[in-house]
């Protein structure tokens, strides 16, 4: 379905009931609520399943110049709003996750609980260098480059997943070796679909913060990070501990071997499904 947040379109898809409880899946910055494609089937059943694309991303409009946190947040308002309709839990996946967690600091009574996916909680900074600097500002200033040349070939999703599968994701993996194959596909369609813009502000450091990191969450929270030793990890183990300090009721999890595409992995994401599961239950007990 479509819904407007301004003069932004905006790209939504629902699965299940309508009464059923709403779960909101909110994806990282150059993706789209594709990555989600699997967990909707495990969710269908006893809720609503809402996915979002963000602004710039998949089938939402572009907005040049209005990628910043705190749009981000009004698309995931106008998404809980217009959509849901009732107070929600919402999972989000990086950019997904610090707007989750911003939106729940700012309006809760949208929110009845928040998976936090390796989310940026404290963003990384452009300007660090050497061992200060996240892999991951590297990688998009590539990606910055190459999305529009990948858009302007012509390859279909299908190539550039192929492609990808075949391309190195370590010294010793390839990605095709470390993700599962879905998780390739849907990161294709997105890249053949995203504004390349979208990263500006994360590479020039005005994306812009709308999470306080000391300030209660203000309800129930799972925070997920990826293993510490990963250099794109984003949710440090300083930022879980003060999560769980200002948050005494806060489940808190790092996931040995994890990088930060947590839930795309084949060895990891039956174990973020665990957590995912069990918050729901816990929140629908």
């Amino acid at each position: 379905m479509r819904i407007s947040n301004g003069d932004v379109g905006l790209n939504v898809t629902v699965d299940g009931a309508d009464d059923a409880p709403p779960v909101v899946l909110l994806h990282g910055i150059l993706d789209s609520g594709r990555t989600w494609d699997w967990i909707v089937p495990r969710l269908v059943d006893d809720h609503r399943v809402v996915r979002l694309d963000f602004r710039g991303h998949g089938g939402s409009d572009r907005a040049p110049g209005a990628y910043h946190m705190q749009e981000y947040v009004s698309d995931a308002v106008a998404t809980c709003e217009q959509v849901a309709r009732t107070p929600c839990v919402i999972i989000g996946h990086s950019l997904g996750g610090a707007t989750a967690a911003g939106l729940a600091q700012t309006r809760p009574d949208l929110v009845r609980g928040v998976v936090l996916e390796d989310a940026p909680v404290n963003l990384p900074d452009p300007t660090a260098e050497g061992a200060d600097r996240n892999s991951i500002l590297d990688v998009f200033i590539t990606l910055r480059q190459t999305i529009p040349q990948l858009q302007a070939s012509g390859m279909t999703v299908d190539e550039l997943a192929a492609s990808t599968a075949r391309s190195p994701m370590t010294a010793t993996e390839t990605f095709g070796e470390v993700l599962h194959e879905d998780a390739l596909t849907s990161m294709a369609a997105a890249m053949l679909d995203v504004d390349a813009s979208v990263l500006d502000p994360v590479l020039d450091g005005t994306l812009g913060q709308v999470f306080d990191l000391g300030r209660p969450v203000g309800t129930l929270v799972a925070a997920v990070a990826a293993d510490p030793v990963s250099p794109d990890a984003v949710t440090s183990q300083a930022d879980l501990q003060q999560i769980a300090v200002v948050n005494p009721d806060a489940s808190t999890f790092t996931l040995v071997g994890a990088n930060h595409l947590i839930h795309d992995m084949k060895g990891q994401r039956e174990r973020f499904w665990t957590i995912v599961r069990d918050f729901l239950g816990s929140i629908n007990d």
